[in-house]
Parts: structure tokens; C-alpha cells; sequence
């Protein structure tokens, strides 16, 4: 720090970095997230944090499309950083981790490593990461999109939603389906424009390794962390109503009515019944 003896200094040289300056970023955080946290953490100013992701040098160095700002990019890790580091030089650092980590999973090959590009490989890996409450569940949700993606079916990806109204919210509406908006999966074909967060490796691994042979096109949250996965819009609905049948007792659920013109709220976190239900239209 500005003003420290070399004694004081020296004393930090031998002694290394403490556990006060050790930053951990959880998975699937946004870039205002990772802002805020570092903001509390080390009194780094969020406006040029926020900048520096959207530096289009930085970007360049990080390998991902012109346009685009590193959202997705910055790895969830535990870093040493000092209150003195530079934005630019944190920024920099979770970004050629993110590089190097998805690097190391392409190395190892498959198909999908050619069906997507590395910015979609994160964009997916963002939305699974956000979808999935228990790790053994990722490689199943990922095959869902993939299949859901090959098929040419709307992604309905709730998390893409909360995103394009601009982070979590405790409830969202069937309004808020209609968000206009590049990362509403309700209304836009195909992978919104970038990720909605920042994935884990374990999330680039689940779209790198779907699930081998799925035909899964939809699922649904059971209420514990879990979801039941579906092949075909019947099976999908008949789960539904037997999410909400054991649910019964649950406010949240037992005052929604099935027309979407209503707006009903519907409990936002993991995919949610009434949501799901709406999956696969045309």
C-alpha cells in the first residue's frame, strides 16, 4: 500500500498473501455480480470493473467475438488480488483462465467441440449452469438444449429471461416471457447473443459431454433440486401435473391458472412447472 515501510513491505514478502486477499467468484455469477463482490471485498470501483469487461482490447485478448464484452469469461476461481490491483488486471486474469480452461476442454475433442464455437460452447455452459441444481443433472440439461438446438425448438430457458430483465428476481411473470430482448429464448431462436453468466468447468464439461444417447426435449423441477426429464410433450405435461399435484398445499402454485393471457406468477429459480409446461411450442 502507498506509504508502507520497506519493513512492513519485506514483512508481507515473507509472510504472502493472507486470507483477506484471497477473492472467491462462485460459478455461474454475472459480471455485476463479480462487480459487487469485488467491490466489497477490495473497494474496486464497479463502473470501471464494468468498463474493463467491455474493453474491446480485452476482449480481443480473451479470444471472444468482436462486439461482444467478456461476460462468460470470467472464470469463477479463488484469486490472490490485492485492494491496489487494477480493474484491467483483474479482468485480464479471469479471462485468460476462462481461455485456458476451455482450451484444456476442447483439447480433449467430440462432436460438439466442432458443432459450437467457443462463444456458444460458454453461452450454453452459462445457461446450464444457471438451470442445474445438482451437479450429476448437468450433462442432461445440456443434452436437452443440444437436442432442443438441433431440432430447431425455442430454447424457453428461464434464466435467459431474468437476464434480459437484468438479474434474479424472486418471482417472475408470463409477462415477462414477452421481455423484448436478443437473450429471451421465448421469442428468439437459437443461443442468445452471449452467456448470462459465468459457467464453472464443470458446466463447460455437461455441453462438451451431454448425456450419450438422450432424447430428452424437456424438463421440469421437482421442488427438491431435481428435475424430470421428458422425450415428448405428453410425458412433459403429465410430469407437470405431478409436480403440481404434490404441490398442492403450495401457494405459489395451487392459485395459478393455465391461461398465460393472466400473467400469473410463476416461483423463478430452477426451471418452474408453469414455465416448463409452455416448452416445445412452435
Amino acid at each position: 500500500h502507498k506509504g508502507d515501510s520497506v519493513l512492513s513491505i519485506l514483512t508481507v514478502f515473507v509472510r504472502g498473501m493472507s486470507g483477506q486477499n484471497l477473492i472467491t467468484i462462485p460459478e455461474g455469477q454475472t459480471a455485476r455480480d463479480i462487480a459487487r463482490i469485488l467491490e466489497a471485498r477490495l473497494g474496486t470501483d464497479s463502473d470501471s470493473f464494468l468498463a474493463a469487461v467491455a474493453d474491446s482490447g480485452l476482449v480481443a485478448e480473451a479470444g471472444a467475438p468482436a462486439g461482444a464484452t467478456l461476460e462468460g469469461y470470467l472464470f469463477p476461481e479463488t484469486y490472490a488480488f490485492l485492494p491496489t490491483t487494477a480493474p484491467e488486471t483483474i479482468v485480464r486474469t479471469m479471462a485468460l483462465k476462462a481461455r485456458r480452461v476451455l482450451d484444456e476442454e476442447l483439447a480433449h475433442g467430440g462432436p460438439i467441440a466442432v458443432e459450437l464455437t467457443g462463444h456458444q460452447i460458454l453461452t450454453l455452459a452459462s445457461i446450464v449452469e444457471a438451470e442445474a441444481m445438482r451437479a450429476s443433472e448437468r450433462p442432461r440439461i445440456a443434452a436437452v438444449y443440444l437436442n432442443r438446438l438441433r431440432r430447431r425448438m425455442l430454447l424457453q430457458a428461464d434464466p435467459t429471461v431474468q437476464y434480459a430483465l437484468g438479474g434474479h428476481r424472486a418471482r417472475i411473470y408470463y409477462s415477462d416471457l414477452r421481455v423484448q430482448s436478443p437473450y429471451n429464448t421465448y421469442l428468439n431462436p437459437g443461443l442468445p447473443p452471449g452467456p448470462i453468466g459465468n459457467p464453472g468447468r464443470a458446466s463447460i464439461q455437461a455441453v462438451l459431454n451431454p448425456t450419450p444417447g438422450s432424447r430428452d426435449l424437456f424438463f421440469v423441477a421437482r421442488g427438491d433440486g431435481g428435475h424430470i426429464f421428458s422425450e415428448t410433450g405428453e410425458q412433459h405435461l403429465e410430469a407437470v401435473a405431478r409436480v403440481r399435484a404434490s404441490r398442492a398445499g403450495s401457494d405459489s402454485l395451487a392459485v395459478v391458472p393455465l391461461d398465460p393471457g393472466l400473467s400469473p406468477a410463476i416461483p423463478a429459480g430452477g426451471p418452474s412447472p408453469m414455465s416448463d409446461s409452455m416448452r416445445g411450442k412452435p
